[in-house]
């Protein structure tokens, strides 16, 4: 009798913690997305705008001064000291140059 007993409240137990992983996984699957996706592709032979912003991740229009916050912000990220390529600071470089209007072409040392 004890054993029933028993067994029956492991298995109500179980199927209480079942019912709750379930409802906690369909909550994790319909939450919505946090991370940014990133621009994905290469680059084209001269950076424009559209690329630029993509690349430090601001709008076309945006001022000088979040260009130079999100140009810091994806140095630091990919920093050739801290183990990021030369290339890839480059094309952040030029892409921080092209939305604020100093470069006329592909200053890549690419």
């Amino acid at each position: 009798m004890v054993t029933a007993l028993i067994g029956g409240a492991a298995v109500a137990a179980a199927a209480y913690a079942a019912k709750h992983g379930i409802r906690a996984w369909q909550a994790f699957k319909a939450r919505p997305p946090t991370l940014r996706k990133f621009y994905e592709g290469g680059f084209q032979p001269t950076m424009t705008r559209r690329e630029a912003a993509l690349i430090l991740g601001v709008r076309e229009s945006v001022p000088i001064t979040k260009v130079r916050e999100a140009h810091r912000r994806v140095m630091v990220a990919n920093h050739p000291d801290a183990g990021s390529s030369h290339y890839l600071a480059s094309k952040i470089n030029e892409a921080k140059e092209t939305l604020l209007g100093r470069t006329k072409g592909s200053s890549s040392a690419f």
